[in-house]
């Protein structure tokens, strides 16, 4: 990671994209404490990550595996984590398994994908965290527990005031639950805000050859496609619709993040700085 610094706004749900290898675990296992920076700083809540029992109650974590214990029963994981976590909500815990239909008596490893992803979110919500962080956690789920998955977490960043991060390759679920996009490439951001105000502020551009070499002042290209007859550009511009010859057409959220992955420069070098979900104090 090199120079990253983030600020996740209370209460939202941000979304991180890249390609394979953009720098996207690494940042959240640094935001969990699971991994150190090898230089530089990074800041979580205000304090360095996992810097006590205190902080790592505040920050809920499900990994890409869904990680739980394949011999303990449902039960068991609750009562482990009302041991490991200051703040557990019990009856949250409890009420929230009866609603995903998970039976207390089960065993984890006899769980399908769904449900185990389910008791992971759910341990992560009973700490009744401030931030909780999604690294992947449904990419390997069908589309009906994946659909399950992502309604409970809107439900949980609801009821419990909290900011969450989802690292996700699909786009859909992204465009679906978050409200805030980083693009993450070369270990760098390439474009962070409200998914809203990123859709606005760009545009797609069909031009004739040769005037989208001429682009206005504010008017900045972030992707440039040629053909024998046209040229097709995905353009930022903050200030509005670009004064263009062509009319400017509004771009999806596929097509906004894969423009800047495209344009994304190799990864520089540098110390890593990070602050991540500042938001709530």
């Amino acid at each position: 990671m090199s120079d990253v610094d983030l600020s996740v706004p209370p209460g939202r749900v941000i979304g991180l994209v890249g390609p394979n290898g953009a720098g996207k675990s690494t940042l959240l296992h640094l935001a969990c404490g699971l991994i150190e920076p090898t230089s530089g700083s990074l800041t979580v809540l205000g304090s360095r990550p996992a810097a006590g029992a205190s902080h790592l109650a505040r920050v809920g974590f499900v990994a890409q595996d869904t990680p739980v214990y394949g011999s303990f029963t449902v039960a068991e994981h609750l009562r482990l984590g009302a041991k490991l976590n200051p703040t557990w909500d019990q009856g949250l815990a409890e009420r929230r398994i009866a609603q995903v239909g998970l039976s207390p008596d089960q065993r984890a490893g006899r769980l399908s994908g769904g449900q185990r992803a389910q008791l992971a979110l759910t341990i992560a919500a009973a700490k009744r965290p401030e931030l909780l962080i999604f690294d992947e956690p449904a990419a390997a789920l069908d589309p009906l527990a994946r659909d399950g998955f992502l309604h409970n977490l809107m439900e949980f960043v609801a009821e419990l005031g909290a900011s969450a991060v989802l690292s996700s390759h699909l786009l859909g679920d992204i465009e679906r639950v978050c409200d805030h996009l980083i693009v993450l490439c070369g270990s760098r951001v390439q474009v962070a805000g409200d998914v809203r105000d990123l859709l606005a502020t760009h545009h797609r551009v069909i031009a004739l050859p040769g005037e989208l070499e001429r682009l206005p002042p504010g008017v900045e290209a972030i992707r440039v496609e040629h053909t024998d007859r046209a040229g097709v550009a995905i353009v930022r511009a903050d200030a509005g619709p670009p004064p263009l010859p062509r009319p400017a057409e509004p771009v999806s959220l596929e097509e906004l993040v894969l423009a800047y992955m495209t344009r994304a420069a190799a990864p520089p070098t540098g110390r890593t700085r990070a602050t991540v979900a500042e938001g709530r104090r």
